[in-house]
């Protein structure tokens, strides 16, 4: 084998809106309301393989903006992107997809949920950057504990 086919490759195939949804289970009511809207983010990255060092990674945001207990709207959007990734280390890959795919792909998310918002009718929500390599490690390290704890309960037979 050449040495030039093993060199690390990483390039953008595509990116895409895979889903966004909209809901304003209190519209047109909602807009009548004169205090400002509590919003809740919630956040979610994957990665699958798709062929032999194809990978789609994908960011999904869940945001919830309430006037007291009354949903005024609830977006949802689902970003992805498809990767390639050859002849990068095992060790190295798992980190690529879970914090540098998403950070290529979550600035289109942010720009499409902020745009339907936007045009439902109501102010622009601009949601703040995130540190996916902080978020990456945490979840590492939630399934390192849940790991650490499932053969205990196993070691008292």
């Amino acid at each position: 084998m050449s040495e030039e086919n093993l060199q690390p490759v990483f390039q953008i195939q595509r990116v895409y809106l895979k889903d966004l949804s909209l809901e304003q289970p209190n519209s047109p009511a909602i807009f009548l309301e004169q205090e400002a809207p509590t919003i809740e983010v919630a956040l979610d990255v994957g990665a699958e393989p798709l062929a032999e060092g194809i990978f789609e990674s994908t960011v999904t945001i869940t945001v919830t903006a309430k006037v007291k207990d009354k949903v005024a709207f609830l977006v949802e959007g689902k970003q992805a992107g498809i990767f390639e990734a050859r002849n990068i280390p095992a060790e190295q890959l798992d980190p690529l997809l879970g914090i540098g795919c998403p950070n290529i792909v979550y600035p289109y998310l942010r720009s499409n949920i902020a745009d339907v918002i936007t045009r439902a009718g109501f102010p622009p929500v601009h949601l703040a950057e995130i540190n996916f390599e902080v978020f990456y490690q945490q979840r590492q390290q939630a399934i390192a504990e849940a790991a650490a704890n499932a053969p205990a309960a196993d070691a008292t037979h």
